[in-house]
């Protein structure tokens, strides 16, 4: 049987001190009939089953190891027993793949909620969220599958080895708070957002489970769902740059802050903490009542907390540690003692200097015959210069053209770096690709990157879309005379062109803006060359075909591109 992996485990919060003993009921595949089972209410304290089971439950059907639900996920191994559901881990046999499982009687009073929420969530689509997979009832059982991420590593384990470094932590609550953002924006809620709610994978991503699903197996709502989960994203970055939890309790493997001395800012609670973080951190916690530590508003949704994220300088990643390389060692025979044997112990052995070179008469004699030999060659070559000099002379009259001062006056100059004020997606071409990151195409880090969605259909995007457009602020009217745009994705081939815009928000179609040229490549940098001078305050970068790249990440395979850096001359 493979082994469990805890990063897959989406409902169980190992947290608190004292741990629940809820009886299993059945066996699991490795043979024990008795788990040990423990969940954390909203404040971090420990729950047992007994106390938290809603009135009316009734006893769910008899599952065990091995059992198969619609003749295709089959349970392996069961993960979590509380307030009337069950977590597995499961296999879908027709896919050949581990899965997670949910299980809760049909009858059960949150069944219904807990369908709903799954559905909603699957309709999502985001890849930075665990993905729900299935969501049935059937034979008196109300199921959900989702994702199984054995790679993945949880928060709650990150913090245990201790608290994260700043470009971790910034990757962390970036990551996260636009994930959030965007399902807020399609009306749903987390409200459950803990340390092993959050998962990092082997790539480095952060991916969050349990989007409305979590909440709706506890029963758990709020009026303020945006509140509630910008604050949650506030506490998971509070724990990640002090290894602290910002409450006066313990909570998931954490401890919590001195009793009476009210939410320190992290800067005041660990050295060496970074200070912008430490502030986006209390303005996030602002919404407990908690104050702001240096006077900034507070953060009331993701998307503030999204903008106030932007705005931070950029944490740039530690540098690698290199070692230095061990000392040379020469080899015996490299040393002149190849056959002969090794040195008594304790004795140092001394290697007979080298005679200097070339001390005999007829070494004497070479040296000088050389001397003079490099002599005549200089005289004999500096000779020949002067009489080539001296010829050159003689027909510089006919044979050379003076340049005047008018004539250097007409040298074209070479074109000067433009300063890129703000940039933001335009919707021309159709629904947006990816707003939030459009600055990291001008940040001058080309780690950092924009992309576009991943299509089945290309190079060319038609007829899915006419193209994607990004517009860019110079500050004020310039000269436009070339662009370079760095790219993630070499392949077939990449077009774009600029347009010379009236404003950030076009008026009116592609084809009434003033073009200022285009360019093809099948590499990662595309040079785009004006024919002549273009004058303008804001530049259309319209991209129409893209190269056909593998899967990256949580990006699928398809026809896609990203832009690392965009730099204009003039």
């Amino acid at each position: 049987m493979a082994e469990r992996s805890t990063a897959a485990v989406d409902v169980a919060d190992n947290s608190g001190d004292e741990p629940l003993t809820a009886q299993a009921g059945q066996s699991t595949a490795d043979g024990v009939a008795q788990t040990r089972e423990r969940d954390t209410a909203d404040d971090g304290t420990a729950n047992t089953n007994e106390s938290t089971s809603p009135p009316g439950v009734t006893t769910p059907p008899e599952l065990h190891s091995g059992h198969k639900l619609a003749r295709r996920y089959r349970l392996e191994e069961c993960v979590t027993r509380l307030d009337g559901f069950s977590s597995w881990r499961a296999v879908d046999e027709k896919l050949r793949r581990a899965v997670g499982v949910h299980l809760l009687p049909a009858d059960h009073p949150r069944a219904r909620s807990v369908l709903a929420a799954a559905r909603s969530a699957a309709l999502l689509g985001d890849p930075r969220f665990v993905q729900v997979l299935d969501a049935v009832e059937e034979n008196d059982l109300v199921y959900v599958v989702h994702e199984w991420l054995p790679d993945a590593t949880e928060l709650t384990a990150l913090l245990a080895a201790g608290p994260l470094e700043a470009h971790d932590a910034y990757q962390l609550v970036s990551q996260v708070t636009q994930a959030m953002a965007a399902a807020h924006r399609e009306g749903l809620a987390h409200l459950r957002l803990t340390p092993s709610a959050v998962l990092r994978t082997s790539s480095g991503q952060y991916r969050i489970r349990g989007l409305a699903v979590n909440a709706a197996l506890r029963g758990i709502s709020t009026e303020t769902p945006q509140r509630a989960d910008t604050e949650a994203i506030g506490a998971l970055l509070y724990a990640a740059l002090t290894q602290r939890w910002p409450y006066d309790s313990d909570a998931y493997g954490l401890s919590g802050l001195p009793k009476g001395v009210g939410l320190l800012p992290p800067d005041q609670v660990r050295a060496g903490v970074h200070r912008g973080l430490s502030e986006l951190a209390m303005r996030a916690l602002a919404n407990d009542g908690a104050t702001a530590s240096r006077q900034e508003p507070a953060c009331p949704t993701p998307d503030d907390l999204v903008k106030a994220i932007a705005e931070l300088p950029r944490i740039r990643p530690p540098e690698p540690a290199f070692a230095a390389p061990p000392e040379y060692q020469r080899t015996t025979y490299q040393q002149g003692n190849y056959g002969r044997g090794a040195p008594p112990p304790g004795t140092t052995q001394v290697v007979p200097a080298p005679p200097p070179p070339l001390q005999s008469r007829t070494g004497k004699a070479l040296k000088w015959a050389v001397s003079a030999l490099l002599i005549a060659a200089l005289g004999l070559g500096s000779w020949q210069l002067a009489d080539a000099l001296m010829d050159q002379n003689k027909n510089g009259d006919s044979n050379t053209t003076k340049t005047t001062d008018g004539d250097d006056k007409k040298q074209p100059k070479p074109p000067k770096p433009i300063a890129i004020q703000n940039a933001q997606e335009s919707p021309l071409g159709g629904k947006l690709q990816d707003p939030e990151n459009v600055s990291k195409t001008w940040d001058g880090d080309t780690s950092t990157l924009w992309r576009t969605k991943s299509y089945v259909d290309g190079p060319r995007l038609a007829p899915y879309r006419a193209g994607v457009a990004i517009v860019y602020d110079l500050g004020s009217e310039k000269n436009v005379t070339t662009a370079s745009l760095g790219l993630k994705y070499p392949g077939s081939e990449t077009k774009a062109s600029l347009y010379a815009a009236d404003s950030m928000s076009p008026s009116g179609p592609v084809s009434s803006m003033k073009k200022i040229g285009d360019g093809t490549t099948a590499g990662t940098t595309l040079k785009i060359k004006a024919d002549k001078p273009v004058k303008t305050q804001y530049v259309l970068v319209w991209m129409t075909d893209v190269p056909k790249s593998g899967a990256d990440g949580y990006y699928s395979a398809g026809y896609k591109q990203g832009i690392t850096d965009v730099k204009f001359k003039g």
